[in-house]
């Protein structure tokens, strides 16, 4: 098989850069090394901050008009290389191909939220609010950000970001996920083909070194990062401690609580739709549910068979649902941690630890798993499997289950499944989470909300994406302005002014 050089795209082309390190991509269907992505050294990250920070003096200046020409045939590329963007995801990540480009479209949506950026953009007027005084505001960009995505989400999370960053006048430096990292250059080249100037939007692959030089930098202005709890908490001290605006997500772990009066096949479709699809690889995943009361049994039967019928393997076939893990690494936690829960007294319902698929025995694969009788103490509960395990926890009412939900750390997504307008309206204003859905299992906002947790599931003020998002990357200018009339007497007071 050929291995396939990635390198870094910097000032609008690829660049091999100076450092000597690489790191191996791989297929994790297969298991075989298909890339040798280089690694960016001190000299790299310098010419690609540099570069940023002179696009980013000139592209603030460019027209909004002009701008938004470029988002808009960035947006018609896009939506055109869907399927190629979509392979590579399958290819490196493992996700289907269906998943993946489902994955493309929600981040084409906040590429059109940009597009609309001008009417978002306007800002506010105050027609003589003194004698012959107005005041008037405006955002301008920060100037040069960086955005730290994660593996799981290798086109969807950069799209969150750097739509609204470019289209507010910022550079944008990407440092992607080493895992898979081949979606980002393409994205990089579709950039470059709807007319954005070089620097404006780069990719540069590399560690901690790398991340550590982008949050201590004196010429970067602004951090987002999707990831981890504890890489969250560390970008978030490190770059705020350096002076810069942060945005930092965290990490999950999203319950589902199931009502006694709940459509059963309907919140098992969508649970193990939630729990599974992915395999489990997504900040947005139902990892617990919750079966409140007479609820448990009957949903448990369904999920388990649900669970069985789920087919894995090569997310390029066509009848496949559900692909490999990430890294063997990943397979080796999620074996264990339903090891340790199977010890500690849960039931295993359907196990997927031995899972091997024909002709991929080289592959990451963990079957679909479903736990019964979870108690918060297990590390099934309270770990984040990032795998495809649902743990269901059984109590005895809505207010215990909002208990267990608001007793978690994380505070990123929960879901309802009820017939129920009151207890609806009961869970939803109860729980401290800050996305909730109601019958609907993965919360993710629309592209004019904002995208967002609460607790460990975010640092920082700004949630990501929409508003918010629009917010992060530029800052308010407040402007009082006076121009008298040649002949008009202004008056002068060391009084503190006052509006007359």
């Amino acid at each position: 098989m050929t291995v396939t050089e990635i390198h870094h795209w910097i000032n609008g082309a690829e660049d091999a850069g100076s450092g000597s390190q690489r790191q191996d991509v791989y297929n994790p269907a297969t298991g075989q090394v298909t890339g040798s992505l280089h690694l960016a050294d001190r000299q790299d990250l310098e010419q690609a901050v540099q570069a940023a920070r002179a696009a980013a003096d000139t592209w603030s200046e460019v027209s909004m008009s002009k701008r938004m020409q470029v988002m808009f045939k960035f947006r018609e590329l896009v939506h055109a290389h869907t399927h190629d963007l979509a392979a590579l995801i399958t290819a490196e990540h493992g996700k289907v191909l269906s998943d993946a480009a489902g994955e493309v479209g929600r981040g084409l949506e906040v590429v059109e939220f940009a597009c609309a950026l001008p009417q978002t953009l306007k800002g506010e007027y105050s027609d003589q609010f003194s004698t012959g005084i107005d005041v008037y505001s405006f955002r301008q960009p920060l100037g040069v950000v960086a955005g730290i995505t994660p593996f799981n989400f290798p086109v969807m999370v950069p799209l969150w970001m750097s739509p609204i960053a470019i289209a507010t006048g910022n550079a944008f430096i990407l440092k992607p996920s080493e895992r898979d990292p081949s979606a980002s250059m393409l994205l990089a080249k579709l950039y470059k083909e709807a007319g954005l100037p070089g620097g404006v939007f780069q990719v540069l692959h590399g560690d901690k070194e790398t991340v550590d030089g982008l949050l201590t930098h004196e010429q970067i202005d602004g951090i987002s990062f999707v990831g981890s709890t504890p890489v969250a908490q560390h970008i978030h001290q490190t770059a705020t401690a350096h002076g810069k605006r942060v945005q930092a997500l965290g990490g999950a772990k999203n319950h589902a609580v199931v009502m006694p009066d709940a459509d059963l096949d309907l919140a098992a479709d969508h649970l193990s739709a939630a729990g599974f699809g992915s395999a489990g690889e997504r900040c947005m995943a139902i990892s617990v549910a919750v079966a409140v009361g007479e609820a448990a049994d009957g949903l448990v039967d369904k999920l388990g068979q649900r669970a069985r019928d789920i087919t894995v393997g090569e997310g390029t076939e066509p009848d496949v649902e559900m692909g490999p893990l990430i890294t063997p690494a990943s397979k080796d936690r999620v074996k264990r941690i339903v090891t340790e829960a199977e010890s500690d007294g849960a039931a295993v319902v359907v196990d997927g630890r031995d899972l091997v698929v024909e002709g991929k025995e080289e592959g990451f694969f963990v079957g679909p798993t479903v736990l019964d009788r979870v108690k918060e103490e297990m590390s099934a509960y309270q770990e984040e499997i990032f795998g495809p395990v649902l743990a269901v926890v059984r109590v005895d009412s809505l207010e215990d289950a909002i208990r267990v939900i608001n007793s978690n750390p994380y505070g990123n997504g929960t879901a309802i499944f009820t017939g129920s307008g009151n207890v609806a309206r009961t869970f939803k204003r109860g729980v401290t989470v800050g996305m909730v859905g109601v019958n609907v299992p993965i919360p993710v906002p629309a592209a004019q909300h904002s995208f967002g947790g609460w607790k460990d599931s975010l640092f920082g003020d700004h949630h990501i994406y929409g508003p918010d998002g629009v917010r992060f990357y530029t800052r308010g200018k407040v402007i009082t302005e006076r121009w008298p009339h040649q002949n008009d007497v202004v008056t002068a007071s060391m009084n503190f002014p006052s509006h007359d």
